[in-house]
């Protein structure tokens, strides 16, 4: 039974949440854009046909390491925010009295702020398993680039392994990038406890904001230039 002060207003923010959220690629290819992670998949290649031909690698374990640790660290703070919010179940009742009594919160009933605190907690928790898996993806990338033999004059390097090595590793980045995103959702979704027009206006200002980092800054210009680059050395 939903709680009586439930509308369709709620429905509205809540799938707006997790359709941007999860057709953020494909909105960027309607754009004419490509995420800049999936455009970066060609310099993911030649950094790893270029680990081939190097005799000592410290450079491409340093840059493997930092990618590795940046994840975890993701993980295991989503982790303590998860713990933190999953301890508040506990006096949920106190925190609706207390956010009742704010005058820019909406007065709503115990069981819509239970849902709406259950949303919260849901989006944390699939950025939790999106850092996660994208942590064991990396995990296979490292299995697959270790084991790539050593390029020579003689012996070329294998286009199809170097291919492989460098598509898990884009896999696992564009998890990563996903589970990133899903902090910019949640702050959205922590709006809903204001109102759930202010949940719907979080949403599509937090994608508006990761659009525009992805296809009109300094930074993509620059990407996409590198990535041409490569492109006609290719």
């Amino acid at each position: 039974m939903l709680p009586p002060d439930f509308s369709f207003v709620h429905v509205a923010a809540v799938l707006l949440v997790v359709l941007c959220w999860f057709t953020y690629g494909p909105l960027l290819s309607f754009l004419g854009h490509g995420s800049l992670n999936s455009r970066l998949e060609l310099v993911r290649r030649q950094w790893v046909r270029a680990m081939t031909r190097r005799q000592a690698k410290p450079f491409d374990a340093v840059l493997i390491g930092h990618i590795i640790h940046s994840v975890a660290f993701f993980g295991s703070a989503t982790l303590i925010v998860l713990a933190g919010v999953l301890t508040v179940l506990v006096s949920l009742e106190n925190l609706h009295r207390t956010l009742s009594n704010l005058h820019f919160i909406s007065k709503i009933s115990m069981e819509l702020f239970a849902l709406q605190y259950g949303f919260l907690t849901l989006v944390l928790t699939v950025c939790f398993f999106s850092f996660t898996y994208a942590l064991r993806k990396l995990i296979y990338a490292i299995a697959l680039m270790g084991a790539l033999p050593d390029a020579s004059e003689d012996k070329p390097v294998d286009e199809q392994l170097v291919n492989h090595a460098a598509k898990v590793m884009s896999e696992a980045l564009k998890t990563f990038n996903s589970g990133i995103r899903g902090y910019y959702y949640a702050l959205a979704a922590l709006f809903m406890f204001v109102s759930p027009w202010a949940c719907i206006a979080a949403t599509l200002i937090a994608t508006m904001t990761l659009i525009t980092r992805q296809i009109a800054t300094p930074t993509s210009r620059a990407v996409n230039e590198y990535v041409k680059a490569v492109e006609l050395q290719e």
